[in-house]
Order: C-alpha cells, then structure tokens, then sequence
C-alpha cells in the first residue's frame, strides 16, 4: 500500500513538473529574442502585460496564422491584453493601403467585427483579391475599394475615405511604423510581449509552442513586476 502511494505521488509529481519542464525549454536567442532597450507600452499604468501581433492584412501568411492569434487570444491569462499593430514595409503589396484602411476601421469602430472577413476579401478571391483569378496577375486597390467593403460592417463609404485620409489616420499610421521600427520587426506576423519579446511561430517551433511561449513570457513578466 506504502509502495503504490508512492508511486501515485511520483506519477502526480511528474505531471506538475511538466509544464515547468516544458517552460524552461524556451532559450532567449532562440525561441524569443529581447528587445534593446526595452519599449514602454500603453498598459504599463493599468499593471497588464501588453502581447501585440504585428501584422498586415497583405501578408499571406498573416491569413494563415489568423486562427492561431485567436487562439492565443482566448489562452491568455486575465493580466494580458491583445492588440494588433498594422505593418507597412511591403508598399509593392499594398500593405500600406491596407494599414490605412485598417486604422480607418479602427477609428469608425468596425475594425474588430470586419477583421476575418478582410483576411478573406483578399486572400479568398473576394473583393478585395490583389491578384487576378486566372492570371495571377496583380490587381491594384483603392481606398475607395476598401471603403466599399467595409459598407457591408457599417461604415458608410463617402465618411470612410474621409477619414481615411484624416490627420488622426496619419498619425496612427506613423505610429505602427515607429513602433515596428522600434522593436525590430522584419517579418510578419511577428508576436510582441510586453514591449521586451519577439518572437514568430518559426522561432517558437510551431503554433502550439507560440501560445505556450507567449504564455511563459506573459507570467515572466508579471513575476518580474
């Protein structure tokens, strides 16, 4: 009876351990990369730990990683709150157009509820598609072409290219690139941790390991504060 309970209690042991184990198997330089310097974030005041997805609605492999940044979203403890920044460094894919449209969105409030769908108008051949079916040829889009899209969430298209091209859209804009400037991104979709941590799927070993690592850096950073 002695022996077995010993046994149970090792079995238990063993399973705790796990998680740890698996924790300390992410190496700096390797799974994640620090920041130098380290930048504030917006959340510094409210004591939450800040994860950003930096990505643009251009990036293919964005569309692809969708599901993943959502699952990510709903494993993040109640201490972390998530937000997108929009890349630009790709102007001959129109990221830029894209950044601008997703910032519009943001402003008039429809950005969240139209976020898929504008994944999908691109890359689905939808109305947004920036190659041409059959040909593959590129296909060039307009603001006006995205205000269209976004009449389907609300936004009525004369006041969305308006703002689109309104002071309050600029400066958000030159914000994302300062801040991708910043932290050193070079590739999308790239995860940020609380302005210290950069980190990709590639880095991480795969979309299981990312939210795991995303988690590990999320509680490093709280046990640091």
């Amino acid at each position: 009876m002695i022996r077995g309970f010993s046994r149970l209690l090792a079995f238990f042991a063993v399973l705790m351990a796990a998680p740890l184990l698996h924790a300390q198997s992410f190496e700096a330089g390797t799974h994640y990369f620090l920041i130098e310097p380290a930048q504030p974030t917006n959340l510094a005041a409210s004591g939450k730990v800040e994860v950003v997805e930096v990505f643009s609605y251009g990036c293919p492999a964005c569309f692809q990683f969708n599901p993943v940044a959502k699952k990510l979203q709903a494993a993040l403890p109640p201490n972390a709150e998530f937000h997108y920044v929009h890349a630009s460094f790709l102007p001959a894919e129109q990221w830029p157009l894209f950044q601008r449209a997703y910032y519009t969105a943001q402003i008039l409030g429809v950005a969240e509820k139209a976020h898929d769908a504008m994944f999908t108008a691109i890359w689905d051949n939808g109305p947004l598609s920036i190659r041409e079916t059959g040909t593959n040829k590129p296909v060039t889009r307009t603001i006006e072409d995205v205000a269209k899209f976004y009449a389907d969430f609300g936004a009525k298209p004369d006041e969305f290219v308006a703002v689109a091209n309104s002071f309050g859209v600029n400066t958000k804009m030159r914000q994302a690139d300062a801040y991708v400037k910043a932290h050193g991104v070079d590739s999308t979709p790239t995860i940020v941790v609380a302005g210290k941590y950069r980190l990709t799927g590639r880095s991480a070993g795969g979309a299981d390991q990312l939210v795991e690592l995303v988690k590990f850096l999320v509680q490093k950073e709280s046990a640091g504060r």
